[in-house]
This record gives structure tokens, sequence and C-alpha cells, in this order.
């Protein structure tokens, strides 16, 4: 079953694609996108019942590392680089007045 692909459908296309296309290359367009409706339509036949969906082929699983601190507390060590401090806190010039 061959799917039809109508001018103006690869024209709408090429227009919300901003795409400017040749006459063969529409051409081309327009048999690539009837193939691709009837493999499509080839998939729609098959039958699928009992079959349950999913996401991937393959079992997905958490590779992520737990979240844990690991450095602890450093406020100290960081402060000590400051050329000055104020309240646990950096001291910087103003930006803007």
């Amino acid at each position: 079953m061959e799917n039809r692909i109508s001018d103006e459908t690869i024209e709408y296309v090429g227009v919300l694609a901003k795409l400017e296309l040749s006459d063969e290359e529409r051409e081309q367009a327009k048999r690539d996108m009837g193939r691709m409706l009837d493999y499509i339509d080839q998939m729609n036949a098959l039958d699928t019942e009992g079959i349950e969906p999913m996401s991937h082929a393959f079992p997905v699983e958490n590779v992520l590392r737990e979240d844990m601190v690991t450095n602890g507390d450093m406020r100290d060590a960081l402060l000590a680089n400051a050329p000055e401090e104020k309240d646990g806190m950096f001291v910087v010039p103003r930006t803007f007045e």
C-alpha cells in the first residue's frame, strides 16, 4: 500500500522547516515520506496483543552515585585565603554605587 503525499504537503513541510527545495528534492522528499508512511502502516499491521509497552529495549538501572558529602565543612580553610572576611563571608569591593 503506497501512501501518496501531495505537492501541497511537501510545500507546507518545506515552509515549516524553512527549506527551499528544488523540483528534484521535492520529488525525492515525496518518495521518502511515502516510504515512511508505508513503513508505519506495516508496523500498525503487526499483532502486538499481549506485548507490554516499554521505553527501553534493555533494563535501565540508576548508575548515579549516592549524594553524600565527602569534603565536609572547609569554611575556615577557604576564609584563611581571603584578604578580608566578616562574619564568615568574603568581603569584596562594591561593584556599583
